[in-house]
């Protein structure tokens, strides 16, 4: 069998640039596209190593120190805390596009008589693979950037009724803007004894129209401060965990 260094070394580099892009992209690192491609030629040397004779944890061992120098040639060096992220993410980003094409690999390679996994003389085409990295690694970019916006808008909220103290999860939903008497309007999930002090919040959706009993109350956010609030019930809070909708009014 043939093996073909520069073509190895040449896949291996541009899979290593399109996986420090991913990881600059969910990351907002802004690299230059100079350092990339360095760090992409630093990681596609690694190739090299199979070649030594050495043990497997000598090989992980060099692997983990390229991967290092990868990063650091990528985004520079600021503190720990930065490059360790930076090193985090491109792990994440490598098990999931690597499981992924194995995935791929085993599907069209592969067939199967129940447990049993025999090859059928197929495998995925050099040139497929460098069409879908990019749609792959687009895929989880478009994930990674929407769970990390709705992860964001989760809180931890004291929520204070009558002298009442309630410690509960809370979502900042941006499509609540109903304000009353200069308040930002909340709801919550359980129903909560208003001692009578009832204020009727008139509201519109789209859906419907009405009226809304409401109390008084005060809240405390990490990250976005102290609110006077007017507090409400709905039962149609559908986030799974989420106790109480914040108002958009209370963002930043």
């Amino acid at each position: 069998m043939n093996v073909y260094v520069d073509v190895i070394l040449f896949l291996n580099f541009i899979f290593d640039f399109l996986l420090l892009l991913t990881t600059s992209i969910v990351l907002k690192r802004k690299a230059k596209i100079f350092n990339l491609l360095i760090g992409a030629f630093i990681g596609s040397l690694s190739i090299f190593v199979l070649f030594l004779n050495i043990n497997s944890i000598q090989l992980f061992i060099i692997k983990v120190y390229l991967s290092i120098l990868m990063n650091l040639f990528a985004f520079y060096y600021k503190n720990i805390k930065y490059t360790l992220t930076n090193i985090g993410i491109f792990y994440v980003v490598s098990i999931l596009f690597g499981g992924f094409l194995y995935l791929l690999n085993i599907e069209f390679s592969y067939k199967h008589s129940g447990m049993i996994f025999y090859y059928n003389g197929l495998s995925i085409n050099v040139i497929f693979l460098f069409i879908l990295s990019p749609i792959i690694l687009y895929i989880y970019i478009r994930q990674a950037k929407f769970f990390q916006k709705k992860v964001s808008n989760f809180y931890k909220v004291n929520l204070f009724i009558n002298g009442n103290k309630f410690v509960l999860n809370g979502y900042l939903d941006t499509g609540n803007s109903l304000v009353y008497m200069g308040k930002p309007v909340i709801f919550i999930n359980f129903e909560v004894d208003f001692a009578g002090d009832k204020i009727m919040v008139p509201y519109s959706t789209v859906s419907s129209s009405g009226i809304l009993p409401c109390t008084k109350a005060t809240v405390e956010i990490p990250k976005l401060g102290n609110f006077d609030v007017l507090v409400g019930v709905s039962k149609n809070i559908n986030a799974s965990g989420v106790e109480v909708l914040l108002n958009n009014q209370m963002e930043g």
